[in-house]
């Protein structure tokens, strides 16, 4: 009995020893496969993502409107959105995000005092009246920024970042171009009229974009309807009334001069849904944020954002031939989430291309294959699938170790 035992145990590893053999020299079966599902009830961008509507179907009181689809910068309606305008206090929307990218790059903290410059407390307009012999943190004065766009804030900031207002203005001008605002020429940080002190509805929505998606911790400020500072003596109300009137507003920034009139960079969030509405040089108050609404209204009412997966989700698992393991799992290397017209959902489809098996050595999130979804025949947007893990290849002491493991599991 003891004699056949062994004699058992060595052919099987003998067999054993061919079969890793056969994997370490490796057979592939790399051939791809793809799959349509025309019912699939999702949403994806718009096909045409570059036309624009350029006119005021919706007759809104303004000079220039924009909406856009926050994520993607997609533009759902549009009206004289490159026309040149004065921003007033809008303009605070880049000051932020360079007070926002100081932060992010350690040269400055939340907590860091900033001190108040003669320069700075004689700003005038909308204000906190510093003191020159005063310093607030870099919290407090974002708070004062966003909420009651205080011009003094806002200029003791840029001189401790810029070194000057002017040093300053020069970053903004810099940042703005990065961001292909081609129709924006700044000429200081808090949006006071001066006659070259230009920008466009569409340039706005660049910026606007750029904060909230990039520094979404911004609406920590731009969400808050009042506060104080100084221990309670000054007090915040948010200039912004869609903060506390529109469902699901996030900010952004008000601004209003006798050459601007009425501005405002509104954006909100519904059901996955987040978009940003400007409106220039409308005649009142009380119409710009009516004319707000109304854009996300529309926005919202007729388009849906909803997510097929999420990023490091398992597509499917892939066999792996001359490796340490025999499977790697495939998944998203972004999340496939989309913008569409309501309505659309059963026009989309989707195309798999990826390996039924892949030769080791793999690195994590190298790229296996794609998903191609399209709209009613036109491509919308691929999406790589990518490795979950690595996974080395096989050598011949671990194809030894992994006999010597099996013989002492045979032999127990």
């Amino acid at each position: 009995m003891q004699k056949s035992k062994i004699v058992l145990i060595i052919v099987l590893s003998i067999i054993l020893c061919l079969t890793m053999t056969i994997s370490v020299l490796g057979f592939s079966n790399n051939y791809s496969w793809t799959v349509s599902n025309p019912s699939i009830e999702t949403s994806a961008p718009l096909a045409d993502t570059e036309k624009v509507i350029d006119n005021n179907f919706l007759n809104l009181e303004a000079g220039s409107a924009i909406l856009i689809e926050q994520n993607s910068g997609q533009i759902l309606y549009g009206y004289n959105i490159h026309e040149k305008l004065h921003p007033a206090s809008v303009t605070k929307i880049m000051s932020v995000l360079l007070i926002m990218e100081a932060l992010d790059s350690g040269k400055i903290t939340l907590d860091t005092q900033i001190p108040c410059s003669e320069n700075a407390a004689s700003m005038g307009g909308s204000q906190i009246w510093l003191d020159p012999k005063e310093t607030l943190t870099v919290n407090d004065m974002l708070k004062a920024i966003c909420v009651v766009s205080a011009n003094d804030c806002v200029v003791a900031m840029a001189e401790y970042l810029g070194g000057t207002e002017e040093g300053f203005v020069q970053m903004m001008n810099v940042r703005a171009k990065e961001l292909g605002m081609n129709d924006t020429t700044f000429k200081n940080c808090h949006g006071l009229d001066e006659d070259e002190h230009l920008t466009s509805s569409y340039d706005i929505s660049l910026m606007s974009k750029e904060l909230l998606v990039n520094h979404p911790s911004v609406t920590n400020y731009t969400k808050i309807w009042t506060d104080s500072l100084r221990d309670g003596k000054s007090a915040l109300s948010n200039t912004n009334k869609l903060i506390r009137n529109y469902s699901g507003a996030t900010g952004l920034k008000t601004g209003s001069t006798s050459l601007a009139l009425y501005n405002l960079s509104a954006s909100a969030t519904r059901d996955g849904l987040s978009l940003i509405a400007v409106v220039m040089k409308a005649p009142s108050s009380n119409i710009r944020f009516k004319t707000a609404s109304a854009l996300l209204d529309y926005g919202f009412n007729n388009y849906s954002y909803s997510s097929l997966g999420n990023q490091g989700e398992t597509v499917k698992s892939i066999s792996v031939t001359k490796g340490l393991e025999s499977n790697v799992n495939a998944i998203y290397e972004t999340s496939p989430s989309f913008l569409i017209k309501k309505g659309e959902e059963a026009g989309i489809t989707y195309d798999i291309n990826l390996k039924e098996s892949i030769q080791a050595p793999i690195s994590q999130g190298q790229l296996l294959g794609t998903i191609t979804y399209s709209l009613n025949g036109n491509e919308l947007s691929k999406v790589n699938i990518v490795a979950e893990k690595s996974i080395n290849k096989i050598g011949l002491l671990n194809v030894t170790k992994r006999i010597f493991y099996n013989w002492f599991n045979l032999l127990r």
